[in-house]
């Protein structure tokens, strides 16, 4: 995907996609399995954890090409290094998608911790699929308050998005799912 979007394609992104929201402490993390960008997920889930921003987390993604772990376990392993207890950690590792990741991840947090305990979630992603996170949360667990916070693991900054091949592919890729998703009941809106 080579074509490059007009002026207001790039700010209707900026604004509407590529976004994140206030943080205060939650009662649950969501991080969302990934290949690359897993330095940059990890460090950040550290960083909120020292902080006192989530109370548990959960860890979903299935195999990863070229590994023998999920991208569960690898996650998972280097937030447990980082000093997260491990026992505080939920682990779902079927989800090869982000609907998955939802989809998967709901029974796992309810036998754990009860859903109904959960009063808000931080979801914890790669920059390029944004908003979709919360959506996708919110198409399926739509009582608990949703924040975003997002990685960056690619070589322009956010700003500059449209500049970095790889990361316009990316972003472009993302940003045409949401009307498609909206349409088949994938996602929801989300403030």
């Amino acid at each position: 995907m080579s074509d490059l979007p007009s002026d207001q394609e790039i700010a209707r992104i900026n604004t509407e996609h590529l976004i994140s929201t206030p943080l205060r402490p939650a009662d649950l993390l969501f991080v969302f399995g990934t290949r690359r960008g897993v330095g940059e997920t990890v460090d950040t889930a550290l960083d909120l954890w020292r902080r006192g921003f989530f109370r548990h987390a959960i860890v979903s993604g299935g195999m990863t090409p070229g590994d023998t772990r999920t991208e569960c376990e690898i996650i998972k392993q280097a937030m447990v290094a980082g000093g997260v207890p491990a026992a505080l950690i939920l682990e779902e590792h079927r989800a090869t998608n982000t609907g998955e990741n939802v989809i998967f991840s709901l029974p796992v947090i309810d036998a754990a911790l009860g859903r109904e305990n959960i009063r808000s979630v931080i979801c914890l992603g790669k920059i390029c699929t944004a908003r979709r996170y919360p959506m996708t949360l919110q198409r399926h667990w739509p009582e608990v308050e949703k924040m975003l916070l997002t990685i960056n693991p690619y070589g322009a900054p956010v700003e500059r998005w449209h500049t970095d091949a790889l990361f316009r592919e990316r972003v472009l890729l993302e940003w045409r799912k949401i009307e498609p998703y909206k349409a088949r009941g994938f996602i929801a809106d989300w403030p």
